[in-house]
């Protein structure tokens, strides 16, 4: 990389328009207080839309909206077309790795360890025996952070399931349901870091669970590293690290993974590409297990994405 890390001008895109609005300005916060100091200058910038306003003179922008617009391709594809360099996956594998539906045609490519699917068309009546019969998992294809998703067991919670999977698209995601602990692994280049058990206080990692200062309900217990055998751990890094490679993510991604009760199997569930990004969150939190500081997993996240930027 050409350009000294203490001497870049950073701004760090924040916000968005999505429903992860208020999980993406703690991330913010958080990146702005890491890079302060280590920086020549880091400037907050809450992007609602297409149209936002760029500092002049910016080296580098540090994206952490999660979700729509932010994760999806479309802020990507659009600092692309400025000619901004910014951290993270470039659009073609941003757009993949949002899309669960497309996601799971690229594991099954490239046999990555993933529950079975179907994706089910919203346009008239829709049954579980059109999927995979009761019990299973409904999911928007195209929504981050666990909205909308259902752990799905009577004809009742279908229902229901179906009804709200109808806010967010003509179609749906039907997965077999695996019953297991939830895990969770950070990629970052070329490292793995060590599996967090993400352990919910009731049900399962849904919205209330991962951000109950938010949404005043829920709470999750982590431990990092898990406590898993050695040969338990590598295989399920192993399923981490071929998903997002599978995906083709260029910088960094979180690997959510279930590990099935019984015989200890890694099912890959997906693969965010803009993680968390509070010093408390998960890829932090395994970067430190691996002796990674917070401020230097954001460095790192930025030289990374900059010599990517050289090389396309």
């Amino acid at each position: 990389m050409n350009t000294a890390l203490d001497s870049l001008h950073v701004a760090v895109l924040a916000g968005g328009p999505g429903s992860e609005r208020e999980v993406s300005l703690a991330s913010a916060k958080g990146v702005v207080e890491a890079l302060t100091g280590r920086v020549a200058k880091v400037e907050m910038v809450d992007v609602k839309g297409p149209d936002f306003v760029l500092p002049e003179e910016v080296d580098v922008a540090f994206n952490v909206i999660h979700g729509t617009f932010g994760e999806d391709g479309q802020l990507q594809q659009i600092l692309e077309d400025r000619g901004v360099s910014y951290t993270g996956a470039r659009s073609a594998s941003s757009r993949i790795a949002f899309d669960k539906a497309l996601s799971k045609e690229a594991f099954f490519e490239s046999e990555v360890s993933t529950p079975a699917s179907k994706v089910l068309s919203l346009d008239g009546e829709v049954t579980p025996e059109d999927a995979f019969g009761l019990p299973c998992v409904v999911k928007p294809p195209r929504e981050g952070s666990s909205v909308g998703v259902h752990l799905v067991h009577t004809q009742e919670e279908w229902d229901a399931a179906i009804t709200e999977a109808r806010q967010f698209g003509d179609d749906t995601l039907v997965e077999e349901l695996i019953v297991g602990k939830e895990l969770t692994v950070g990629v970052v280049g070329d490292q793995v870091l060590p599996v967090v058990h993400i352990h919910p206080q009731s049900g399962f990692y849904d919205i209330s669970n991962k951000y109950p200062w938010m949404t005043g309900a829920g709470g999750t217990d982590y431990f990092c590293p898990a406590e898993l055998s050695p040969e338990v751990t590598e295989a399920v890094q192993r399923e981490a690290k071929a998903a997002h490679d599978a995906l083709g993510v260029e910088v960094y991604s979180r690997v959510d993974v279930l590990l099935r009760e019984g015989d200890d199997k890694p099912y890959v569930l997906e693969a965010n590409t803009i993680p968390g990004m509070t010093e408390s969150s998960l890829l932090p939190k395994a970067a430190a297990a691996a002796g990674v500081d917070y401020p230097s997993l954001c460095l790192k996240i930025i030289e990374i994405s900059l010599n990517i930027n050289e090389c396309v």
